[in-house]
């Protein structure tokens, strides 16, 4: 009877493979990052359809045996066509996850295999995880219904335990969903991804049943008449300084012997039980193929081919300013740091010539000296208890910019107006009382203090009176000079003193005030 399931372990095989891409980089994304994506999205689809060619085989034996033998097949074919009926719905449902999530962000004529949008922050969390429609939770418990059904039908304990872990939807993020952690603020070629390491996920637990499923058909009353090899890598993909692993098994499989395999041409010790390692120090696509052999009780030798590759690239990560592509000395600057496939908790990063530290789903980065570069380095942990460091990235050091002086006051509706110069009337100068400093540029929106400034009007004969208010308040002569002017006349704000959260104090522009 034909054995068509590895027992090695999937979820490593999946972590392994998200090491591959790391975030995005801010604003600004790189177009071979983003074309990154596509490729380990290709590669898992990949994956995912020869899984499924194998499920395929294990269901047309599955049908054999009932064909021949109805009444003894038929509990165990029944549950075949149950795994595979369950799980060809949940890929259907994923696929359709997939285009609204590419409608969200490329409208309704989007094409999934040509996305536009493809560093699109918002549509994975439109779809998953908005408060009214969002299939998030939904998407969930269809995994868990799946998870629990398919478990139900296998017996074999080592199994079973391997799907649980495959379909796990336990968050490890705190108090945030499982859901959130994946699609929250996640590129939407990442998220598309995501949910192809899920489909193949799936595609692995079904066959992973039906193999079980198969294992229970008494194999001795019926005759096994097909041999098959199959080449079962931990993963397509590897990191260099990582090793692809795998294991040859032969579809049709006995306990008592061992098949004789040939890989790349050398012999493989039967003491490995069809496992070996290649240690990928090169980056490129290798070929994996060679052939396996077993004598039958009659002498006969029967051999079965098999050929595979995996590709090996260099570790390639995004550590993503939220503000843009420098960091300024003496603030806290946000910064997005994640790992596709790995959980936030297992991801650690450090920082030189500044602090790093973790607050909620961000990291806030402080730089300590202006012109001095920072580089921010990001490990993560791996399934198999390793620390890695994926990725290390510099950025340059800016000072603050100089803020701008406003006066706020509010319009007819209410609504807070910043005013940094021109025609103002007498009244709502007289109320607001104040001088304001913020930089507020569209990109950086950060306050400042305001310790002194001075006022200088002009008399009849065109001489300057100047007034200075130790403090960001009008002084009550400055008051009195400002109920003094008649509508068309003009005075300035200068020497305006301000001291931003870095903790420098600096003198900004002037600003010019006409009465109304």
């Amino acid at each position: 009877m034909a054995v068509n399931s590895p027992n090695s372990p999937r979820q490593k095989m999946i972590n392994l493979m998200y090491l591959v891409f790391i975030a995005m980089l801010a604003l600004n994304v790189s177009v071979e990052v983003l074309d990154g994506f596509k490729l380990v999205d290709n590669s898992l689809g990949d994956s995912s359809g020869t899984m499924l060619e194998r499920n395929k085989l294990i269901m047309e034996e599955l049908t054999d045996y009932h064909t021949q033998n109805p009444e003894k097949a038929g509990e165990w074919y029944r549950k075949g066509m149950q795994v595979r009926s369950m799980s060809d719905s949940l890929t259907h449902y994923i696929a359709g996850l997939k285009l609204r999530m590419v409608r969200e962000a490329d409208g309704r004529k989007a094409d999934i295999n040509n996305i536009k949008n493809k560093d699109d922050l918002e549509a994975a969390s439109v779809v998953m995880l908005s408060p009214v429609n969002g299939e998030g939770k939904k998407f969930r418990n269809a995994i868990d219904a799946y998870r629990d059904s398919v478990t139900q039908l296998v017996t074999d304990p080592t199994r079973k335990a391997i799907i649980e872990k495959n379909l796990s939807t336990r968050s490890r993020s705190g108090n945030k969903s499982w859901e959130a952690s994946l699609f929250e603020q996640m590129p939407l070629a990442a998220a598309i991804t995501m949910l192809t390491k899920i489909e193949n996920d799936i595609r692995s637990s079904e066959g992973e049943a039906l193999t079980n499923i198969l294992h229970n058909v008494d194999v001795g009353d019926f005759r096994v008449n097909r041999l098959n090899a199959y080449i079962i890598p931990e993963s397509d993909i590897v990191i260099q300084g990582d090793s692809y692993n795998a294991r040859i098994i032969l579809s049709a499989e006995d306990s008592t012997r061992q098949p004789r395999i040939m890989m790349n041409g050398l012999p493989l010790d039967t003491k490995e039980n069809g496992y070996f390692s290649v240690r990928a120090d090169r980056t490129g696509t290798f070929p994996v193929e060679g052939y396996l052999e077993l004598t039958g009780n009659d002498g006969a030798v029967t051999r079965r081919q098999f050929k595979s590759s995996y590709t090996v690239i260099e570790p390639v990560a995004t550590i993503a300013p939220t503000l843009m592509n420098v960091l300024y000395a003496g603030i806290d600057n946000e910064v997005s740091i994640s790992v596709p496939g790995i959980a936030p908790q297992d991801v650690n990063a450090t920082i030189t010539g500044g602090t790093l530290a973790r607050r909620g789903n961000m990291w806030i980065a402080r730089p300590t000296t202006v012109g001095q570069n920072v580089a921010i380095s990001v490990s993560v942990h791996t399934a198999g208890g390793d620390v890695r460091r994926v990725v290390t990235k510099e950025f340059r050091v800016r000072a603050l910019p100089d803020p701008t002086p406003y006066i706020e006051h509010r319009d007819a509706n209410g609504n807070p107006v910043m005013f940094k110069g021109g025609g103002l009337q007498k009244a709502v100068l007289m109320n607001a009382g104040e001088i304001k400093a913020a930089i507020d540029d569209g990109i950086l929106s950060i306050p400042f203090r305001v310790t002194s400034f001075r006022t200088v009007f002009f008399d009849s004969m065109g001489n300057a009176i100047p007034e200075i208010s130790e403090g960001n308040r009008f002084s009550e002569r400055q008051k009195e000079q400002i109920r003094r002017l008649a509508r068309g006349s003009y005075f300035y704000i200068s020497g305006v003193r301000a001291t931003g959260p870095d903790g420098t104090e600096r003198e900004i522009a002037v600003m010019e005030v006409r009465i109304m």
